[in-house]
């Protein structure tokens, strides 16, 4: 990226030294304030109004990449938002950071068509290290699962020592903790080496209530009469916050080389202004060489609505919703929205999702609009995920609640669906770590959270009848420390097994020339199984998903096991002259005439 499409905001070396410009509404004098190390200001140097309306220039000489800073607006000093380097966390001061050294391995482009695979990782809890090195060194074994594009959760910087992320403040600055901005470039680089795409979730809907320095340059940044659950609203109609977001996306996309960004609660991004924030930041992915995809965490199930703004593909959460209530039973909260009935997974699989302006259980409100000519491949399915592990009380995962059987049925029926595949990091082998919910925040505002947390779940039956005292305080480092991966349990029997069901699932996926092909899907039951037929040009294939006791079944959609031959269970198989499924299995099945050769 050339030194000319950087954000024009913030310091940007230059040969003979560094050029520093702001953008305030509110302040009458502004100026940098430079530093030999932190709380030691070694000069002040004013800057001069620049030509363009509230924009503040200055250059000073000799200065090179490395240099501490913070500006000054009227006399307080505040962090730079467009800092690039925050070593010292999100209250400064900043680093003027050096460019990126030209990347070695050329983008990837995201094609949903051809049957991409996503696996969404955290960095702190990814490796042991929990930094973009230690990362780095896990993406073979990626590429060798099967895996096509790797979703980061937020690197933006946020307060504290550890979180999740989506409370960052500092968004063009990676959060030092995990590495500096050049081993992020050295990350995403290695993602491309394996042959790989990597996206970054952004969060644009609320900053962290931490260390937010965008109040000091402009009231224009928050709407003062608009709030969403985590504060003050962004005043995205507005042309401060608006450049704000789309340099942001620019600056992942362009400088740094990712594919792709995962826009968090995309339902909370509105108004949206004109043209809607979405359409303006798919214009900037659009311009990307080759064009980065946008994928949205959205409540709303009005995917045609997104799609229109230039979104290429929409989580559904109706898929795991339902699936989750079938393999727990539990309906607390927005499960209390699904039966978890094999009628109700069957329509989901069929259309993409279930609430289509139906009326939504708990809140009783209608839900959404039919997808109208959407591809399956638009729509993300997923066991799991960040949100649906880490917002349990306890983080567990999947496998604890439905046993490790009923998990590896479900895990087949994901990967043999045409929808896109999203895996979180671990599950592909079972893994024995939670993802619970962690933050590092001090004083009042740490205990607000710990209180929080307790009282968010005080009305879940799950957590009603356990211990109180159990819950994971997120406040507490431990918490944090219990959910990073071991890598060494890859070996152990039980998951080394899960582990090698995923690998062949992923190689019939993306080798079988049906389940490549974007052909007919139909989806039923008989009795208490589910089947599912997904049929092309070269023959169909079947996949029967028994979550309940070992059942045989005579005949499937018209189709006896004799024109079947199995091609891939979570159980061991048990040759047979009928449909004999295990208990809590799944099957494919050849269904065709070459089935009988």
């Amino acid at each position: 990226m050339s030194a000319s499409e950087e954000p024009s905001l913030g310091a940007r070396p230059e040969a003979a030294g560094v050029r520093f410009t702001v953008w305030s509404d509110k302040a009458k004098d502004v100026s940098v304030v430079l530093y030999d190390r932190p709380g030691e200001p070694s000069r002040e140097i004013a800057l001069g109004r620049s030509e363009e309306p509230d924009t503040y220039m200055g250059f000073v000489e000799e200065l090179r990449p490395g240099a501490l800073y913070d500006f000054k607006l009227d006399g307080q000093v505040a962090v730079d938002p467009y800092a690039r380097c925050l070593p010292f966390g999100v209250h400064g001061p900043a680093r003027v950071a050096a460019p990126l050294p030209d990347r070695v391995h050329p983008k990837r482009a995201i094609e949903l068509s051809v049957g991409e695979v996503l696996y969404e990782l955290h960095i702190g809890t990814f490796t042991a290290d929990g930094t973009f090195a230690a990362a780095l060194q896990r993406l073979p074994e990626l590429r060798e699962l099967g895996i096509t594009v790797v979703e980061v959760m937020p690197v933006a910087a946020f307060a504290g020592t550890r979180g999740w992320g989506y409370d960052g403040v500092g968004l063009f600055a990676p959060f030092a903790g995990y590495g500096s901005p050049e081993q992020l470039g050295l990350f995403v680089d290695a993602v491309h080496a394996q042959g790989m795409s990597v996206i970054l979730d952004v969060v644009y809907n609320h900053l962290g209530p931490d260390g937010n320095a965008l109040p000091a340059f402009s009231d224009g940044y928050f709407d003062s009469e608009r709030t969403n659950p985590w504060g003050k609203a962004p005043a995205l109609e507005k042309p401060a916050f608006r450049r704000f977001v789309c340099d942001n996306a620019r600056y992942w996309l362009n400088t740094f080389g990712f594919d792709g960004l995962r826009l968090d609660a995309t339902h909370e991004l509105e108004p949206g202004g004109e043209p809607h924030i979405l359409a303006s930041i798919a214009r900037v992915a659009e311009g990307c060489t080759p064009p980065a995809v946008l994928m949205a965490e959205d409540s709303r199930n009005q995917p045609n609505v997104l799609l229109e703004h230039g979104i290429g593909a929409v989580w559904s959460d109706d898929f795991h919703h339902s699936l989750h209530v079938l393999l727990t039973r539990e309906q607390d909260g927005y499960y209390g929205g699904y039966t978890g009935e094999l009628k109700e997974l069957a329509s989901i699989i069929e259309r993409g999702q279930l609430y289509e302006g139906q009326v939504f259980a708990p809140s009783g409100k209608p839900r959404g609009a039919p997808a109208v000519g959407l591809g399956p491949e638009r729509f993300l399915f997923a066991l799991q995920n960040h949100d649906q592990v880490g917002n349990r009380a306890h983080g567990d995962r999947l496998q604890a609640l439905s046993g490790v059987d009923a998990y590896r049925a479900a895990s087949l029926l994901l990967l043999f669906l045409p929808a896109t595949p999203l895996l979180f990091m671990g599950q592909e082998w079972a893994c024995s770590a939670p993802f619970q919910f962690f933050s590092d925040h001090s004083g009042e505002l740490g205990h607000a959270v710990s209180k929080g947390r307790r009282e968010e779940f005080a009305h879940f039956a799950a957590f009603r009848d356990s211990d109180p005292d159990s819950l994971p305080d997120p406040q507490a480092e431990a918490t944090f420390l219990r959910c990073k991966l071991d890598w060494s349990e890859r070996r152990w029997p039980e998951q080394a097994q899960t582990l090698s069901l995923y690998t062949r699932a992923l190689a019939l996926r993306r080798t079988d020339p049906v389940l490549q092909a974007r052909g007919e899907l139909r989806a039923g039951t008989v009795g208490q199984t589910l089947w599912i037929i997904r049929s092309g040009p070269s023959g169909e294939r079947l996949l029967l998903f028994n979550p309940g006791p070992a059942t045989t079944l005579m005949e499937v959609a018209g189709r006896s096991a004799a024109d079947a031959r199995a091609l891939l269970s979570s159980h061991a198989l048990n040759p047979s002259s009928s449909f004999e499924l295990a208990a809590k299995s799944s099957t494919i099945y050849i269904l065709d005439n070459t089935a009988k050769a």
